[in-house]
């Protein structure tokens, strides 16, 4: 569901910070260490304040549609997937910490890694659904 702010300046900065998370997010799609379905569901809330349009093409995006609409049902992600999610996590930021030459840049990636657990430990997790 759309609400829309009332303030036309909020609604732009709405609308901006959207088009920030759904550029962030078609990075991440490219660059391991940045997530995808945060910034799309970001996005989405982002655009639901901000633009109509916008909120109503996300949501009926092929491929950013499904996540959105899963997350609203359920607020979770699927079993199964968390597992292979901190796997790429650790593949991700330990080649990457590996390639640094600096001790302060291997801290700052491993902080933004134990960060990116974190929050992906505390999402919570659903049985499948049968198939019919």
């Amino acid at each position: 569901m759309t609400t829309l702010h009332d303030s036309p300046w909020l609604r732009g900065l709405f609308l901006a910070l959207g088009f920030i998370a759904l550029g962030l997010a078609i990075l991440g799609v490219f660059l391991p260490i940045l997530p995808t379905t945060p910034f799309v569901l970001l996005a989405a809330a982002l655009f639901a304040r901000g633009s109509a349009r916008l909120h109503g093409y996300l949501l009926r995006h092929r491929l950013f549609g499904p996540l959105i609409h899963d997350w609203n049902e359920h607020r979770s992600m699927p079993q199964g997937i968390k597992p292979w999610a901190f796997l790429l996590l650790a593949i991700s930021i330990g080649s990457s910490i590996w390639a640094l030459a600096t001790p302060w840049h291997r801290l700052m990636l491993l902080a933004l890694g134990v960060g990116l657990a974190f929050f992906l430990w505390r999402v919570p997790v659903r049985p499948n659904e049968p198939r019919p």
